[in-house]
């Protein structure tokens, strides 16, 4: 948009961003950020204001950046769609998505990467940006690919949805020796993993202990420790960039890093799920908090939590991977593994902060923490590792990607709420004490919560240093 064309103003706002916390005005010209100021104003007489947004009251960060979803298009659109799953993402507060390989046919080649680029460009509500994914044949295609045309590359260091395992010694010491780019790993370990699935199935297959309680004891902590310590020990050796998806046990841990992110060439990821659930809800959730690697004890999960305050976890991201409710219905060994989490992963982790347990003051203090730490953990550092251009911060010139919630209110989970195409979350019945109020994608809004999702797109594709 020009400078003769009108603006929208955001004011009296409280801004998070960069580590800081003020009451300012934030105006769009267009699709870009034109102007940050404390206090209530910022337009000129060169640039009318045509919509004024009153947000006091309200929380104003940038748009989330997901780098770890499964839309499931092409292929497997009976479980999810870039239409459905960007309009979830939106809903939650997410802006951007970088979408995984493993759909049919598997995203492994640049031609099928621009086939997915094109479903995108043609259905999405939020910027979209997209993995090609790693296989035992396909390295020489990976290093010679153009690194600013695709997000990362995604390593499966373990079998999960489909069947992407890469376990041939001298393909991965290619790939970390020469690889440009930012390698994404899933890594548990396949013997492991195997080994323990046969015994399991020997002993309880059929049998009333056949339940999604076995999932943790098949991919086991010791699985996940071994394949990290082996990705870390190659990155290590080749100096690769390295980050490890989905971290879910205390142990791991201990390989980590805690120094500041520009210093790391080894990061790391954990999912709102593995925070919030933890070994004890496979009783009363089963399948639906299947997901791989599994959801393990509580010893883990409040260690993954002190993790983020420690400095040895450096992105959130929801590793958002719906099925039908019908194949998570079936019997343990049967039921995929993965769980819808996209629209809600935002409210989760701000729920710590939100949910009345604190008189004002202790409120206040924890806010001053809280916010700008989620906010570098799911919209900063996601940026800074995926070299994602012109988003991530409230920045002058920067892409008007934005959210702005509303704090201290209740905000139910109903199936009816959700804009999955599958139809479920485990997180249904909770109530969380904030919600998304506003989402705006490239300066024009993608969501409202008087409204619902705006079926006007104005999405783009991401673009990388």
């Amino acid at each position: 948009m020009s400078s003769k064309q009108s603006l929208i103003e955001i004011k009296n706002a409280t801004i998070v961003n960069e580590g800081q916390i003020f009451t300012g005005t934030v105006c769009i010209d267009g699709d870009r950020i034109a102007k940050i100021s404390s206090g209530e104003s910022t337009s000129d007489t060169s640039s009318p204001v045509s919509h004024t947004i009153d947000a006091e009251g309200l929380i104003l960060i940038p748009g989330v950046i997901d780098t770890h979803v499964h839309f499931r298009e092409p292929g497997l659109t009976e479980k999810a769609d870039m239409a459905t799953e960007s309009a979830a993402a939106v809903a939650g507060g997410v802006t951007s998505f970088v979408d995984m390989p493993n759909t049919k046919p598997q995203t492994t080649t640049t031609q099928l990467l621009e086939e997915k680029v094109a479903l995108a460009a043609a259905k999405s509500h939020a910027n979209y940006g997209f993995m090609l994914g790693a296989t035992n044949n396909n390295i020489d295609q990976l290093l010679e690919a153009d690194p600013s045309s695709y997000a990362a590359i995604k390593l499966f260091l373990g079998s999960s949805t489909g069947d992407m395992l890469v376990n041939n010694p001298q393909a991965l010491d290619k790939l970390f020796s020469q690889s440009k780019k930012l390698i994404v790993a899933h890594c548990e370990e396949e013997d492991i993993v195997q080994a323990n699935l046969r015994n399991f199935k020997m002993e309880c297959a059929g049998t009333d202990r056949e339940t999604a309680a076995l999932h943790p004891q098949i991919r086991t902590t010791e699985a996940c420790y071994v394949s990290t310590y082996k990705a870390i020990e190659r990155a290590r050796r080749y100096k690769t960039r390295l980050h490890i998806a989905h971290i879910s046990t205390a142990t791991e841990l201990d390989l980590l890093s805690n120094m500041p992110l520009e210093q790391k060439h080894v990061t790391a990821e954990v999912t709102p799920n593995h925070l919030w659930f933890d070994d004890r809800d496979y009783a009363e959730l089963g399948n639906r908090i299947k997901c791989n690697p599994a959801i393990k004890r509580n010893e883990d999960r409040l260690a993954l939590w002190a993790a983020l305050y420690d400095g040895l976890i450096d992105t959130i991201a929801t590793d958002h991977a719906p099925h039908t409710l019908e194949s998570k219905q079936q019997r343990y060994f049967d039921a995929p593994g993965g769980i819808p989490s996209i629209q809600h992963s935002l409210t989760m982790m701000l729920e710590p902060l939100f949910n009345n347990s604190y008189n004002a003051d202790e409120q206040r203090e924890f806010r001053d923490t809280w916010l700008p730490l989620i906010v570098r953990l799911m919209c900063h550092n996601p940026a800074l590792l995926f070299g994602i251009r012109d988003r991530g911060f409230i920045r002058e010139g920067y892409k008007a990607d934005l959210t702005l919630l509303k704090p201290n209110v209740s905000n139910t989970v109903t199936r009816e709420s959700l804009y999955y195409k599958c139809g479920w979350s485990p997180l249904e019945g909770q109530t969380f004490h904030s919600r998304v109020e506003m989402t705006f994608v490239n300066g024009r809004p993608a969501f409202t919560h008087t409204d619902g999702v705006n079926q006007q797109r104005h999405s783009e594709r991401l673009e990388y240093n």
